[in-house]
């Protein structure tokens, strides 16, 4: 195997969305007097992401605007209508608390260390540009890679093959010279595995099933520190993998 590039996913791959989101409307529904209107948080976090799932599919079909699957969650949230302004000013308080729980995975950065001269890097996000370069700034972590593409500019998302190939077209390599690293088993692993690229599915909570055997399923990892062994990158960093 010769890899000469990655390409990572960020949202609960690099960056940990999954505690700062929890965090974040936990500080936002207190804010709003709103924190016993759901039964619970965790019933709260379920439904805004059931909520945030419907309408990201709804954007990614093309029949809603960035801006419009924002403000349309929180009208289906609060289960009320709101005008834009009113509906983009309750999001944008949301959005000042999940921020200021923005955190990297530990094992973040020193896999990016690892892997700095080794390797070259890109982002392959289904989000928007301005939202994830922002992200990467405020995190630390822009200068790291040479190219940072989202679907809201692509006009298309992982796990279409288009998606991962514009990523490799961007590195100016072919797909199997390039490594994925995502979170999701099928959005990430099984898109990655299709587009013919060396799909690596990082399941920090070993939670899932194991992905289906064979040269096109997914490798899975339980740490970043395992990519330098499975990649084959000269240093000390790294371990074996969890799940052999």
């Amino acid at each position: 195997m010769s890899i000469r590039a990655l390409v990572w996913d960020i949202d609960d791959t690099l960056f940990d969305y999954t505690g700062a989101d929890r965090a974040g409307m936990r500080g936002h529904l207190a804010a709003e007097g709103l924190l016993d209107a759901y039964g619970s948080l965790d019933q709260a976090l379920v439904r805004w992401r059931e909520i945030t799932d419907v309408h990201w599919a709804r954007f990614a079909a093309g029949e809603s605007d960035w801006q419009g699957q924002r403000r349309d969650r929180v009208r289906a949230f609060l289960d009320r209508p709101l005008s834009d302004t009113e509906a983009e000013g309750w999001f944008e308080r949301y959005a000042g608390h999940f921020e200021a729980a923005w955190a990297l995975f530990p094992d973040t950065v020193p896999a990016l260390d690892a892997l700095a001269a080794s390797h070259r890097h890109a982002v392959l996000s289904n989000s928007s540009l301005p939202n994830q370069d922002r992200k990467l700034r405020v995190l630390g972590l822009r200068d790291r890679f040479e190219a940072v593409l989202c679907a809201a500019e692509l006009g298309v998302s992982k796990p279409a093959v288009a998606a991962f190939h514009a990523a490799c077209d961007a590195l100016g390599l072919p797909p199997h010279q390039v490594a994925y690293v995502g979170d999701h088993p099928e959005i990430d692993g099984r898109g990655a595995a299709e587009a013919g690229m060396f799909s690596i599915w990082i399941d920090r909570t070993g939670a899932h099933p194991a992905p289906e055997s064979g040269p096109r399923g997914p490798h899975r990892i339980a740490s970043l520190a395992e990519l330098p062994v499975i990649l084959g990158a000269d240093t000390r960093f790294g371990a074996p993998s969890t799940f052999r």
